[in-house]
């Protein structure tokens, strides 16, 4: 190898995972704007279910902001991964699916932790048996709670918000 030269990865594995690694201060800003509009898009739905209690609709907008926020930079690590040396059309897909799966777990994961805090109170002593059994059926619980009522909170403007971003994410990738 010469002075000049850049070693190159051996496999296409080695590649990608170098590759996954997003920018620092794009990601954070990334993460930031959408976690706002998780946020927003979660308000937009409430306000079009005509809910009457402002409180619960901040609540509400504040874990799908947080979930959005977390989910980003897992979201755009493996969007880069999956696309790596791939066709924009992939990077398209990588970005859709990881962003949207990301978010979504991340805000039930969130919801479930909200959950599991609530009803503490009435569980069992901290790593015994029961309450280890109590935990994972909590969890499973709010996890699927969220499927039925909280996925819904996505749609229309989260839909068009992961659209955007995963057409973003194509249009850097190439």
């Amino acid at each position: 190898m010469t002075a000049g030269s850049v070693a190159r990865p051996s496999s296409w594995l080695a590649g990608a995972l170098a590759a996954m690694l997003p920018p620092l201060l794009p990601t954070l800003a990334g993460a930031l704007l959408w976690g706002v509009a998780m946020g927003a898009g979660a308000i937009f739905a409430l306000v079009l279910e005509n809910w009457e209690n402002p409180d619960n609709i901040r609540i509400v907008a504040a874990f799908f902001a947080a979930g959005g926020f977390v989910a980003f930079p897992f979201a755009i690590a493996l969007a880069r991964f999956l696309s790596f040396r791939r066709s924009p059309e992939a990077a398209f897909a990588a970005a859709f699916l990881s962003l949207g799966l990301a978010t979504a777990c991340a805000t039930a994961a969130i919801y479930a932790l909200d959950y599991r805090a609530y009803y503490a109170e009435w569980h069992a002593d901290t790593l015994t048996r029961t309450w280890i059994l109590q935990f994972v059926h909590t969890g499973a619980v709010a996890a699927y709670q969220f499927a039925v009522l909280g996925l819904r909170l996505y749609f229309p403007f989260g839909f068009v918000a992961l659209l955007v971003a995963s057409f973003w994410f194509m249009r850097r990738a190439r």
